[in-house]
């Protein structure tokens, strides 16, 4: 297979990373053409990962995405959720015909609220049998460190999506399959979401204990709100394991790790940064601060009983206190 990967930052490197690694030449879609100089010569990101240095004779790079999906088999695409249409405004409407494209966004698309399968189908035909995800507790910084991780690939293709997994398999991380792709993709929305309040709550000086209750809490939401969306999208939920890597190990990680971008951004707004203030600091995507409002207008359709979104919601975007509002939502969960 040849690989072309959509993007630059932390997470399209470590993912250059693990396929290079593991010797297949990639095509690199780097907007900036100084980055991919520095990366020719210097042999790592400048901006990004620093650890991770790669043998240039297998990086094709190009700041034309047209250039690197024309010339790829299958493109990982990289670019924070917030970004996508931005990225893709200036491809023609069969730019991604006959391509295989597995996303590594563990966002929602911002105005849309939709996902990235739903919005390539809309926009560019993308058919289900040609898209897959790559989510799971798997931070970048781990993987520039070869730290053992673990990613999970899902598709609707039950042959390509194991043949596809394995070319990531490397001495360092390890990967798994299912089929899930509604809820896998859902499931990463929410735990950037629920990695917000988890901040909030350490900003505010909750300790473990609290926390502890609050991730199970959190848990115990996510379930609700999968269930109930990959019936209606899916119309089965048959066969998902929840307690799964994918699922529960991908929000532990997110609400504990020092790692988490989005626990961080949280942990400012609980300490009382505004929401402009703690992203100028950060310098860097925080996906669950656009999630909470995409997610807040989809759960109007589905009206799931969703406490703990709605609070994160309420402080960033509906500009309540996070010292009453925390305290409001620690009095019901259970």
């Amino acid at each position: 297979m040849q690989f072309g990967i959509i993007g630059s930052g932390s997470w399209a490197t470590a993912l250059a990373k693990i396929l290079t690694d593991n010797n297949h030449t990639i095509n690199w879609w780097i907007r900036n053409d100084a980055t991919i100089r520095h990366i020719q010569q210097r042999r790592h990101n400048p901006h990004y990962l620093h650890s991770a240095n790669f043998n240039s004779s297998l990086l094709q790079m190009s700041s034309s995405m047209e250039f690197v999906i024309n010339n790829s088999e299958v493109l990982v695409v990289a670019v924070p959720a917030a970004y996508i249409k931005d990225a893709c405004s200036g491809l023609n409407k069969d730019a991604f015909a006959n391509k295989k494209i597995i996303s590594a966004i563990k966002g929602i698309l911002p105005e849309s609220n939709e996902l990235l399968n739903e919005y390539l189908e809309r926009n560019f035909g993308v058919q289900p049998g040609n898209y897959f995800t790559v989510l799971g507790p798997c931070h970048a910084e781990e993987v520039a460190a070869e730290k053992l991780s673990y990613l999970t690939f899902s598709g609707i293709d039950e042959t390509l999506t194991p043949a596809i997994a394995a070319c990531f398999k490397t001495d360092y991380l390890n990967t798994l399959v299912n089929y899930d792709v509604t809820g896998v993709q859902y499931a990463a929305i929410l735990k950037n979401i629920y990695a917000l309040g988890a901040g909030i709550a350490h900003g505010l000086e909750y300790g473990d204990n609290f926390l502890s209750v609050y991730i199970a809490n959190s848990a115990n939401e996510m379930v609700r709100f999968l269930r109930k969306i990959t019936t209606e999208k899916s119309h089965t939920t048959e066969g998902i394991h929840y307690a799964s890597s994918v699922y529960l190990g991908d929000l532990l990680v997110t609400c504990y790790s020092l790692f988490s971008r989005n626990r961080m951004f949280g942990n400012m707004i609980g300490k009382g940064y505004t929401v402009t203030s703690a992203q100028l600091e950060m310098n860097m995507i925080a996906e669950g601060y656009y999630a909470v409002n995409c997610l807040h207008q989809v759960n109007k359709q589905y009206k799931v009983n969703m406490p703990i979104c709605d609070a994160v919601y309420a402080i960033l975007y509906g500009k309540r206190a996070p010292v009453p509002e925390m305290k409001h939502l620690a009095e019901h969960l259970s």
